[in-house]
């Protein structure tokens, strides 16, 4: 485990990459690779179970100080629930004003960019939920868990909850710190993982409902994309640079690509990758149908190394050939 220095209020910003950390420059870096640690180094009591906790987000604060901006690295999933008593929320570019809860969720190993504001001091309350990967063992959600998209949104992307949504999400940390606190028995462990299912579902309802209430924040998300990949086109682009990336574009939206990918699923039905695709066949169409340029020339122009796969994805797509669809519009 490496603490070094103070340490400030979480949790503001998540790192962008799974599985790795970025060091920004900070003073500070925590890393924790079990709960007891992360107790031990807040001043907390000792978890009742080794792999899992609940803490309540006032005593928690209450306990780190500092001056300093820092960042943790946790070895298990994190789930925060935070609400501030007013103020401003900054969500994406925007800013809202916010009475009600924010939920963020965090991955083993992601990194945590901590930083103190006036906004934490004495106005923040909430939960954590602290679950380590060896919880889920012979349980379906540990495959599950790796599904849910929000575990890998960036902070920006946080789940602002309604009134009535945080009274839900209250009451099920509430349920599971209730059966936490119990006596353990061969139930306990089935009964947790049940109720933090729960939560995880309604956290993915109450995801789709923020796509549609910031759906002006997500017709502009789309409207951008379409620009972007527009553009990407229209310039020549993808001879030396090779096929757009998702990753890339989601980077000049200032979104995750996980995110981006959901927004276009709930508006559009279809994926990134798909979205991409079909704008590939989209131009080679117009290629193939107005210019006398070679199957290898038309390739190499979308961005592809070899014209075999261009092949591939234009038969996949089309269920011609690129020859097959050039030839009928001969006489």
């Amino acid at each position: 485990m490496e603490h070094r220095g103070n340490i400030n209020s979480p949790i503001l910003f998540l790192c962008s990459k799974i599985n790795t950390y970025i060091v920004f420059g900070m003073d500070d870096l925590f890393s924790f690779e079990t709960i007891a640690e992360f107790h031990n180094f807040c001043k907390l009591p000792r978890p009742v179970h080794p792999l899992i906790s609940v803490v309540d987000y006032e005593r928690f604060s209450a306990q780190i100080k500092g001056d300093k901006n820092s960042t943790w690295k946790h070895g298990y999933y994190t789930i925060c629930l935070k609400k501030y008593s007013g103020g401003t929320y900054t969500y994406g570019h925007n800013d809202f004003h916010f009475d009600t809860g924010i939920l963020s969720f965090f991955s083993p190993n992601q990194c945590l960019k901590m930083e103190m504001s006036q906004q934490d001091v004495g106005t923040a309350t909430g939960w954590l939920l602290l679950i380590h990967p060896d919880f889920f063992s012979n349980a379906p959600l540990a495959k599950k868990i790796t599904s849910y998209d929000y575990f890998k949104y960036a902070i920006n992307e946080a789940l602002f909850l309604s009134e009535q949504e945080e009274l839900i999400m209250v009451d099920i940390f509430k349920n599971i710190k209730s059966e936490y606190e119990s006596n353990t028995d061969k139930f306990s462990q089935g009964l947790m993982v049940s109720k933090i299912e729960n939560l995880f579902i309604y956290a993915e309802r109450f995801y789709e409902r923020q796509f549609y209430t910031q759906s002006k924040n997500s017709h502009e998300i789309l409207d951008r994309f379409e620009e972007l990949l527009s553009r990407c086109f229209e310039n020549d682009e993808l001879e030396g640079k090779g096929l757009p990336k998702v990753s890339e574009i989601a980077e000049q939206l200032h979104i995750s690509p996980n995110y981006l990918g959901s927004v276009l699923r709930l508006f559009t039905h279809q994926s990134t990758q798909q979205h991409i695709q079909n704008k590939i066949i989209e131009i080679a169409k117009i290629k193939l149908s107005t210019t006398h340029l070679t199957i290898s020339e038309i390739a190499y122009e979308l961005g592809f190394e070899h014209s075999q796969s261009f092949n591939r994805l234009f038969k996949r797509k089309t269920e011609q050939t690129p020859l097959e669809f050039r030839g009928s519009f001969k006489d």
